[in-house]
């Protein structure tokens, strides 16, 4: 008896608590997938991480040997140099110079990575001036970009999914649910060919190093904000109309950041994954004034319903129960007495 009883306090304890075990798997499954990551990357990029930095000693040591009158120390500093200019987005090579990172157009696309938090990293401001500004219009316009992401989002919803899945609904008397996870699944399907299929075959042509899966490569990271920054558009020395290409880009991965959004929001939308977001979610406790107000309503209709009761037990007390409870035939009137 007393396991019984010790098996169902168990029990009710894991129900009482249910939402907060699930939130524990969760956090070790992510903890997991992020070393799964980790163990992943290690083993695929660190062989070719050694291959390349053989291949750069060697390259360099070929050049001081072709080069006597060329310190160790001398090459090392101006090595150094060149690869802080270089992360300052500034390049020694010849061919480099015609590209200039701050013109109008650049300083648009730059602007525009800030704001969206992509942040590719290859233009950065050199200026303590231009440091100070980035702080203060970033403070500034990420709040403002979520507010007018959040209102176009909104917007589009209504006529992209709400609006056209009530008017199946309604037309073919389908299950909402349904029709709803359909639709996700069809806009998530032109999301990915107008974004990201379609783009990488034409940066797979405008850019001449880049093959596809570089392509779709530099969509999903730019589009998804992580923006590592080892991709970039119109970054190469002989790029046509450089300008407008820069400006064509900052207007897609504004629409397609759009986009992402909205196919985000559409499938949270979904009666499934709400119902998956409330195994992780606190339950929801009444706090002390919601209580207070149950109980003050309570306690109001105890009083209104207080002097009805009183009511009938002083008809009962002013009628006795047998003359209550006479029935017709039974009185002095009737035809027995007769």
């Amino acid at each position: 008896m007393l396991q019984c009883l010790s098996g169902s306090s168990c029990v009710r304890v894991i129900e009482g608590y249910r939402s907060t075990w699930y939130f524990l798997v969760l956090v070790l499954a992510y903890v997991l997938y992020l070393i799964f990551g980790a163990l992943v990357f290690y083993a695929v990029e660190l062989p070719y991480e050694e291959q390349l930095r053989q291949e750069l000693r060697t390259v360099k040591q070929q050049f001081l040997n072709d080069n006597e009158c060329l310190s160790d120390e001398r090459l090392e500093e101006f090595l150094t140099r060149a690869l802080e200019a270089s992360n300052y987005g500034v390049s020694v090579l010849n061919n480099a110079t015609t590209n200039w990172n701050w013109d109008f157009t650049s300083a648009l696309f730059f602007a525009s990575t800030v704001l969206s938090t992509t942040g590719y990293g290859h233009s950065v401001p050199l200026s303590d001036g231009g440091k100070a500004f980035c702080i203060i219009y970033s403070v500034v316009g990420i709040p403002f970009t979520l507010l007018f992401l959040t209102a176009v989002v909104q917007r589009i919803m209504e006529f992209s999914t709400r609006r056209p899945v009530e008017y199946l609904h309604r037309r073919w008397g389908m299950s909402k649910p349904l029709l709803a996870a359909l639709h996700a699944s069809l806009l998530a399907i032109i999301t990915v060919s107008c974004f990201f299929l379609i783009p990488a075959i034409i940066f797979s042509v405008l850019e001449e190093d880049w093959n596809f899966l570089e392509s779709f490569y530099f969509c999903f990271i730019s589009l998804s904000t992580i923006g590592l920054g080892d991709y970039v558009p119109g970054e190469g020395y002989h790029q046509r109309f450089r300008e407008l290409y820069k400006l064509g880009i900052t207007f897609y991965l504004i629409l397609g950041l759009i986009a992402m959004l909205v196919v985000l929001e559409t499938f949270c939308e979904l009666q499934q994954m709400k119902k998956l977001r409330k195994m992780f979610y606190l339950r929801k406790q009444k706090t002390e004034d919601q209580l207070n107000i149950v109980d003050h309503d309570h306690l109001s209709f105890a009083s209104v319903s207080d002097p009805a009761a009183s009511f009938r037990e002083d008809k009962t007390d002013v009628f006795p129960d047998d003359i209550v409870s006479a029935s017709p035939t039974t009185t002095s009137n009737g035809p027995m007495d007769r």
